[in-house]
């Protein structure tokens, strides 16, 4: 009798799911995996001088309590490069963020060296407002852009 009535409890517990599996109350539907996609030719805004990350090879976006967490990969074409940042472009009308992958080049002559040691690595945290209307997150880099959909 204990196990009937625990199963008819969880069944009619279950089926109120439904709703909030598909709203947006449920952060494991925000966005899925990236996916790889040509680079967005935009014109260059504000007075940012760093160079863009020459290839774009990962990136997630996390929820957290606090909103979302946009991380990237960038591969350069040498080691060295420094002050990385993701610079986000206003929301455009469709809901896309696009946010650049800006990175200064190294200083002084640097070796080339294996893909490894020429990634870098970098994040960004978004708050919920802000991802009121966002349909798509795009990371831009120089020769390519990785985005995620909800």
């Amino acid at each position: 009798m204990t196990r009937a009535l625990i199963a008819a409890l969880l069944a009619l517990s279950l089926t109120g799911c439904g709703y909030v599996a598909k709203s947006k109350l449920n952060p494991f539907n925000w966005f899925g995996r990236s996916e790889q996609r040509e680079a967005i030719t935009l014109p260059a805004e504000g007075t940012d001088t760093r160079a863009l990350a020459a290839q774009v090879t990962d990136m997630q976006v996390e929820p957290y309590s606090a909103g979302a967490i946009i991380r990237a990969t960038g591969l350069m074409p040498t080691q060295g490069w420094w002050d990385a940042e993701l610079v986000a472009r206003p929301l455009d009308e469709n809901g896309v963020l696009v946010y650049d992958f800006r990175v200064f080049p190294p200083v002084g002559e640097t070796p080339t060296g294996a893909p490894q040691t020429r990634e870098v690595t970098v994040a960004v945290s978004i708050s919920p407002q802000k991802l009121d209307g966002v349909r798509e997150i795009v990371v831009q880099g120089e020769t390519n852009a990785r985005s995620s959909r909800r």
